[in-house]
């Protein structure tokens, strides 16, 4: 994409200068929208083919709808790049994702614009119902929009909200903005329907039985319509205010529309690392291997020598690094769609008929398949294996995407075995642990992005379950790290050698069960000080404070972790001010010692 000069978009300083133009000039609008986004992009990182896809789309809802009095409800805000150049944040655009700077979703703090912040699939139709029940409680008249992809038609939580409007026939108005794609193509039933559906009803016929299934729920249907026809656009929308009750808006739109790249390979695009402009190459990270390819590269292994081991993702093949799984086993693979639940309890059944499920999803997107973890996996103690990716710090994409709470929600579920590595090395042999389990369910969580850059064992260890490792042995004070905190830990005790200090320090490996004897050998320097990249709640330092209580002692006890929802920016800042840092665990040791 050559540089562009800009026409309208500086001049779009409200909603009312975007109402003043023509429809040849929202087109050109358009254009200079998708040039800014992808531009923006290129250099910060982010979402990009997801919001090229709707920039039209956005532009006729915001020339209709009077947001913030009428409500837009985005599904999932990555989507939302154009909605925040439209409302007042183009001067900020450079700035999207960066520490201090506009996030990468919609955030209730950002603009008034932004009605409910989501960071998941699937929310919008519930938000949005909400909002329109409480219109007409507050006897308002205001419209209350639902936009969402049919990506979400995979959610059970879409379902329930669409069930729900047909019993209180409520006014409000559902976007379906239908691409094809989740993250990767959709799949399931509903999304080879939907593919057959708008490439043969694109034309304005009358869309038959999906048609009838929203009248049939209490719907007025509209569509298909060309997502990227802004004028016919803006006549649906006009029609939709004028008619009461449920109103569902079938737009077909092409994920990453705009930029050649993008549109060729839409699922590499939806979110990217920076990239070069003129020829869409991505950059790439350093070459450590990346934990989800330790992960992936292991289960191949694994899989190649045991034929009862299955792999599952819940839309995420790519970033769990489970694609590669899928090509080498295709029918040993599945993607569930974006129903994390549904995936979990599916583990459950395989796994009675004596497979061996690997269910791998982020660990910020697996809080929503806790009462599946419970209830349908835990209390009968079915061997599920679970890959926590992205535990931790995750970066730009913020508070929605922080892996901040595994070990707190999961240490509390009994039969469960929990586990972090220090390195993508040790990954590697947790894994091969996990799949010798066979008395309950057992879950590893482990970092997105790069590993250590340690040597790979050519062979597997078996680790025995509960068994801590022990690092560097003192006896001035103990530290206790878990996951990628380890070698921070490991760099504090050699700091602390400057000052006279001798720390012994453990690889913790399991938060559950913990190791009994790694807790006695701490407890005897009298001081131990514990470091863990989770919630301080509940999470690995409270572990440790009640095994101390069980056997009775009493050693002084300092915790590092987080304490509070994170902000969006890059790790090493997010790490540093939080207090997961070397010189941080340097300074409470020292505090623990009063030196």
């Amino acid at each position: 994409m050559t540089k562009k000069r800009l026409e309208f978009l500086p001049k779009i300083s409200s909603l009312k200068d975007l109402r003043s133009l023509n429809f040849s000039e929202l087109d050109k609008l358009a254009d200079e929208i998708r040039w800014v986004i992808t531009n923006t992009v290129s250099r910060n990182g982010g979402h990009l083919a997801s919001n090229l896809g709707v920039v039209d789309l956005s532009i006729a809802l915001h020339y209709i709808y009077d947001s913030p009095n009428d409500k837009l409800v985005w599904d999932v805000g990555h989507q939302a790049y154009t909605h925040k150049l439209l409302t007042g944040r183009y001067d900020k655009f450079s700035t999207i994702r960066k520490y201090k700077g506009l996030s990468g979703y919609l955030k209730l703090t950002e603009s008034i614009h932004d009605v409910f912040g989501a960071g998941h699939v699937g929310t919008a139709v519930s938000a949005a119902l909400g909002l329109a029940e409480a219109r007409n409680l507050s006897k308002k008249q205001n419209q209350v929009v639902a936009i969402f992809g049919d990506g979400s038609l995979t959610n059970g939580l879409t379902y329930e909200g669409i069930n729900n409007i047909g019993n209180k026939c409520t006014d409000i108005t559902l976007v379906l903005n239908d691409n094809k794609y989740s993250i990767s193509k959709n799949v399931g039933g509903i999304a080879k329907y939907l593919e057959k559906l708008s490439s043969v009803q694109l034309s304005g016929e009358p869309s038959t039985d999906f048609e009838q299934v929203f009248h049939a729920l209490g719907f007025t249907y509209f569509g298909p319509i060309d997502g990227h026809d802004i004028e016919k656009l803006v006549d649906v929308f006009t029609l939709a205010k004028k008619t009461s009750g449920p109103k569902l808006i079938h737009v077909v739109t092409q994920k990453g529309n705009g930029y050649s790249y993008s549109e060729s390979k839409p699922d590499a695009f939806h979110f990217t690392n920076p990239f070069v402009l003129e020829s869409g190459k991505i950059a790439k990270d350093a070459k450590n291997l990346t934990y989800s390819k330790a992960f992936s590269g292991t289960l191949i292994k694994l899989a190649k020598k045991n034929k009862k081991i299955i792999a599952i993702t819940a839309a995420m093949p790519a970033g769990t690094g489970l694609d590669k799984f899928g090509e080498v086993f295709p029918e040993r693979f599945y993607d569930t769609g974006i129903a994390e639940e549904h995936a979990v309890t599916f583990a459950a059944g395989l796994a009675l008929e004596k497979y061996k499920p690997v269910v791998a999803i982020y660990s910020t997107f697996l809080q929503r398949a806790y009462d599946q973890i419970l209830h349908d996996v835990a209390l009968q103690k079915i061997p599920v294996i679970f890959a926590i990716d992205r535990a931790g710090i995750v970066g730009a994409d913020g508070p929605t995407h922080h892996g901040l709470f595994d070990l707190s929600f999961l240490r509390s579920i009994p039969s469960l075995v929990l586990l972090a590595p220090k390195d993508e090395n040790e990954l590697q042999h947790m894994l091969y642990t996990a799949t010798l389990y066979n008395s309950g369910p057992i879950a590893i969580r482990y970092p997105r992005g790069n590993g250590i850059g340690v040597k790979m064992d050519r062979k597997f260890i078996r680790i025995k379950i509960g068994q801590a490792e022990k690092i560097a042995d003192g006896k001035d004070l103990a530290i206790l790290a878990i996951g990628s905190m380890v070698h921070l830990a490991e760099s504090a005790a050699q700091e602390l050698k400057n000052f006279g200090i001798e720390a012994m320090v453990y690889n913790a490996r399991f938060v559950k069960p913990i190791d009994q004897k790694m807790i006695l050998d701490a407890a005897k320097t009298g001081k131990i000080l514990t470091v863990e990249e989770n919630i301080l709640d509940g999470g690995f330092g409270s572990a440790v404070l009640e095994e101390l209580e069980k056997l009775n002692l009493n050693p002084q006890v300092k915790r590092i972790g987080i304490s509070e929802f994170v902000e969006h920016g890059e790790v090493t800042v997010l790490r540093q001010k939080n207090g997961l840092s070397m010189d941080n665990i340097v300074k409470k040791a020292l505090m623990l010692v009063k030196k």
